[in-house]
């Protein structure tokens, strides 16, 4: 007999569901197909104060980052259509890119081995959409409609006063704040001061913005508030992908039904365990606390984003009964089912030693990508001339500084020797920092140390101290010469 039969048998009442068809549905839905609200009963309790804690810090962090610059850089900007990114002040360029997916690479195997070990607290915890939604806009709707059963009395309720006033000031308090969160979102893509810009010329000067803006906040509005916990039981792929995850040594928000079985109504007075009861009083609690609307006591679900709601909602009653906390917290499988602890398993050290591998890697390639990018190319259609017994080519140079200081560099020819660099202007050629230079410069060498007609040549890029910032590898042409 399984563990998940057995609870049921030893349930007495059949308060556990048929472990054969309760996975069949999700909790927000009924038999056909329609949408069942969910009204969560407003959370209390330890974990809940952290997690208050925890969003207002991240939410902090949200709003102040864009403004925030790091040796004169966006702390964090992504400009796709400009191809600017900063991350943590630091520029990167369109070249960098496969340090960027490696990086992206290196954060999937971080999730891999997160949600291995610890499940989907990411989402009970960090998640932006469970921040925004049960910190903000649950906030704002307990706020101007009340609790749980408030909630339920006034969506039962006619379209009267109370009613619309209710729901339109709830409306559109919602519909501000998504306005509020699409134009920061807009920041961290082409920075404050362009948004700026683009809200004090109007719509009409920048169209394709505003639409853009104005699709957004709908979408926002519409997830935070209809969609609501859709969300994460339907669209998000980290909780169909935490389905092929987890196991039995992930740690996750679990029932202790050893403890809990056969659940029974609480009697004052009554000794539980000689009457063959749990400590479970099947007060329902941690349903109607529940922002996805599942029976955590029916196993680990699809639907449960390991919000603790549950886990404070559970020992608040077990402290006013008298009971030990702990009846649901976070567990693994095996912690409750044979009592082990809490390890690494093998597959968790496999993965993490990918991940430390791959952010060696990346950390190393940070390191050494070099403080310039350097290149030489020949214009189209572009040929050499011979004058004084030396033969010159022409190349349009590319400087892209990627440092956070000016640079001032030169050209030298690296090899083969006896290359004359001639500049249309100045040897000191200036970079600014971030910025891409370009230019023309004239290469000669004289006839009799050409031995090809197209050679290759290395041309080297140097600062001031003659340091080697760059080089780069290209061809030099001259007249066709008979070989013997």
């Amino acid at each position: 007999m399984s563990d998940i039969e057995e609870i049921e048998v030893r349930g007495g009442q059949g308060q556990v569901l048929d472990p054969e068809t309760y996975r069949d549905s999700i909790g927000t839905m009924d038999q056909s197909g329609k949408r069942k609200w969910v009204y969560p009963r407003k959370p209390k309790g330890k974990y809940t104060n952290y997690r208050y804690l925890v969003s207002c810090i991240l939410l902090l962090i949200y709003f102040s980052v864009p403004f925030i610059k790091i040796n004169g850089n966006p702390m964090l900007l992504f400009n796709v259509i400009d191809r600017e990114f900063f991350i943590f002040g630091q520029p990167f360029y369109p070249q960098d890119f496969f340090i960027l997916t490696l990086g992206a690479i290196a954060s999937l195997i971080f999730i891999i081995v997160f949600t291995i070990a610890f499940g989907r607290i990411f989402c009970g915890w960090i998640c932006p959409q469970t921040i925004f939604l049960e910190m903000i806009f649950r906030k704002i709707e307990y706020a101007i409609e009340g609790d749980r059963n408030r909630q339920m009395k006034l969506d039962r309720q006619e379209w009267n006063t109370e009613k619309i006033w209710k729901r339109g000031l709830k409306w559109t308090i919602y519909l501000v704040i998504s306005l509020i969160i699409t134009h920061f979102m807009f920041m961290y893509v082409v920075g404050y001061k362009e948004v700026f810009r683009i809200v004090s010329e109007g719509p009409f000067a920048n169209p394709t913005n505003f639409i853009v803006m104005i699709l957004l906040t709908a979408a926002f509005y519409f997830v935070f508030a209809w969609f609501r916990e859709q969300v994460c039981t339907l669209v998000c792929p980290y909780g169909r992908l935490q389905g092929v995850l987890i196991d039995k040594d992930t740690v996750n928000v679990f029932y202790d039904f050893k403890r809990g079985e056969n659940r029974a109504k609480w009697r004052k007075g009554e000794d539980r365990k000689a009457a063959g009861k749990g400590d479970c009083i099947d007060c329902h609690q941690c349903v109607v606390v529940c922002p996805t609307g599942i029976d955590i006591r029916d196993g680990q679900q699809l639907e449960c984003v390991n919000c603790t709601a549950c886990i404070d909602a559970c020992d608040e009653v077990m402290e006013k009964v008298g009971l030990p906390k702990g009846l649901i917290r976070y567990a693994t499988e095996n912690e409750i089912e044979k009592e082990t602890k809490f390890k690494f398993t093998g597959r968790m050290k496999g993965f993490a030693l990918i991940l430390v591998l791959l952010t060696g890697f990346l950390g190393y390639l940070l390191y050494n990508r070099g403080e310039m990018e350097a290149k030489f190319i020949k214009p189209a259609g572009s040929t050499f001339f011979v004058r004084d017994g030396k033969i010159t080519n022409t190349y349009n140079y590319t400087f892209l500084n990627k440092t956070n200081d000016k640079k001032i560099v030169t050209i030298r020819v690296i090899e083969p020797k006896h290359g004359e660099v001639i500049y249309s202007a100045s040897s000191k050629i200036t970079v600014e920092r971030d910025k891409i230079t370009k230019g023309t410069v004239n290469i000669s060498f004289p006839e009799n140390e050409m031995n090809l007609s197209k050679q290759n040549i290395t041309i080297g890029v140097y600062d001031m101290k003659g340091n080697l910032v760059d080089s780069y590898e290209t061809y030099f042409e001259g007249p066709f010469k008979l070989q013997f």
